[in-house]
């Protein structure tokens, strides 16, 4: 015989009336474990790495911390991953800024600022300004685009701004030239809010496994009419313009007072948006060092002859990335200071892996060039 008590109520069971030892692993089924029955936080970094986005927390800024006038053409990084962009001959201009307006309580410490300095309230038809960050499709395999068990792609992230209403987020795929788009809604004016949007799986065009760009995601803040005169597509297509963008989008621009703040942008296969991810200020700093460095050129040059040419020295001085770069960067840098030189030129090499820099003069004794920023870009 048997006793039969029915279907225990809630709380009948707790963890005091069960013996030690009476639930081991070997009677819990694999599958009766799912990351939607474990609490947040409960394991950190339970998928290290799961933001495809990086510097979603907006905490490196190499470049500076305030970017104006950004407008009239302009297609410019910000704050490090972070691109500004536009379409069109719009005359609005913007400045975008690391700020220290957070979230409460989130973990956050720095967010991007949009404040509008010129506004634009009637954009002409190819216009459009947007927010863009990319990646490389070499780290994009896993998500298997482009077949049969393609992977859905959620999107999550912090926003605030006095402009409420509806906005769109778009993926665009590079490679293939397909593109998916979103809404979400600002609610509240100043007010922070979390949203979360999720992309279907595309089973068509797989992303190329190289260091180039192969996926953008896209924040628009402004549109003309080309961009949504057609469908609003919610699915995977073929890139068309009029599909792109709500017809619902609100036009940040419109307005002088109109400000808009984002953080904690990510990125991550599946249906379900998971805790932001932190990572350790180093780690978060070198993967933006794949992408974009810069340091202050302490001193190139030396004493004596060197390699000579019709009269003309030359002191070459190489050195190793720290963190090797995405490909062979283009380098720049401000005036340094001469001393009996006046040349000063640099040049990546090793796909990235190290630089040169080579300054050049007629004198046979000391000549150096120092003190200077040099700014090293591989960017996608």
């Amino acid at each position: 015989n048997s006793l039969d008590i029915g279907t225990p109520s809630d709380n009948t069971v707790t963890a005091a009336k069960l013996a030690n030892d009476a639930v081991t692993t070997a009677k819990i089924a694999d599958s009766n474990i799912t990351s939607a029955k474990i609490a947040s936080g409960v394991i950190q970094n339970q998928s290290a790495f799961k933001n495809i986005v990086i510097n979603g927390d907006m905490s490196i800024s190499q470049r500076g911390t305030s970017f104006t006038s950004l407008g009239n053409g302009d297609t410019k990084y910000t704050l490090d991953r972070m691109q500004y962009k536009e379409s069109g001959s719009t005359s609005s201009e913007i400045t975008i800024s690391q700020d220290n307006t957070v979230p409460t309580g989130q973990g956050f410490a720095k967010s991007l600022k949009i404040d509008v300095t010129t506004a634009d309230a009637s954009p002409g038809a190819s216009d459009r300004v947007w927010l863009n960050t990319t990646f490389e499709g070499q780290n994009l395999q896993y998500l298997n685009k482009g077949t049969s068990s393609a992977k859905q792609l959620t999107c999550s992230f912090w926003i605030r701004s006095n402009k409420t209403g509806v906005y769109t987020v778009s993926l665009f795929d590079s490679d293939n030239t397909r593109a998916v788009s979103a809404e979400y809604s600002i609610s509240s004016a100043d007010t922070w809010e979390k949203k979360t949007v999720t992309f279907p799986a595309d089973t068509t065009g797989a992303f190329t496994n190289d260091n180039n760009l192969s996926l953008e995601l896209q924040f628009t803040f402004s549109t003309g009419s080309d961009f949504n005169d057609g469908t609003f597509s919610t699915s995977w297509q073929s890139f068309d313009d009029g599909d792109y963008i709500s017809s619902n989008q609100v036009n940040l621009l419109d307005n002088t007072s109109n400000e808009l703040y984002i953080t904690g942008i990510q990125l991550e296969a599946g249906d379900t948006a998971s805790d932001f991810e932190f990572l350790p200020y180093d780690v978060n700093l070198k993967r933006c060092y794949r992408y974009y460095f810069q340091h202050t050129l302490g001193h190139c040059g030396g004493y004596g002859k060197r390699a000579g040419i019709n009269g003309t020295f030359a002191i070459l001085e190489s050195s190793f990335y720290t963190v090797p770069m995405r490909a062979s960067a283009s380098m720049s840098s401000g005036t340094p200071t001469f001393e009996n030189c006046s040349s000063l030129t640099f040049n990546s090499f090793g796909g990235g892996k190290s630089y040169m820099c080579r300054v050049t003069s007629s004198n046979t004794s000391a000549y150096r060039a120092y003190e200077t920023t040099v700014e090293h870009n591989a960017e996608l």
